[in-house]
């Protein structure tokens, strides 16, 4: 039986992580010049916020969100409506030996930066941290 290439608990490689920031750069240039000939997509104007690319660099998931978070699911209609384009704009502006498939997600990082700021502001989460930060450290001292 192969072995697996990367353990379950480990995370991408060095050039996941490089070729991932390229086709996010780059995926975010061709968006906000507005290469794709599609009035739909074009006005939106779209983060890009981080590219995942599988361990063989041939899909890139790109993690998205249009400005203000406002019509997320309609922008995520018209990016995978012109997959193909985009893919085609990217790859010609980047130096791999293939063009990788492109797959879109909502980027939720913003939805759960706003959670995490909330549970902190939380009366009870302050107080439970508050007391943390009582005894504990007098008796370290």
């Amino acid at each position: 039986m192969a072995q697996k290439r990367f353990s379950s608990g480990s995370g991408p490689s060095q050039r996941q992580l490089r070729v991932g920031e390229l086709i996010r750069h780059t995926l975010s240039q061709v968006l906000a010049r507005g290469d794709v000939h599609d009035p739909d997509l074009n006005r939106f104007s779209i983060t890009v916020g981080e590219v995942r690319t599988s361990p063989d660099l041939k899909i890139a998931t790109a993690f998205v969100l249009p400005l203000g978070g406002r019509d997320a699911d309609a922008a995520l209609v018209a990016l995978n409506r012109n997959r193909a384009e985009l893919r085609r704009l990217v790859s010609r502006e980047m130096t791999l030996k293939f063009a990788p498939e492109l797959r879109f997600m909502i980027d939720e990082t913003f939805d759960r930066l706003d959670e995490t700021r909330r549970l902190f502001s939380d009366e009870r989460v302050q107080r439970d941290i508050a007391r943390t930060d009582g005894p504990e450290d007098e008796e370290l001292d």
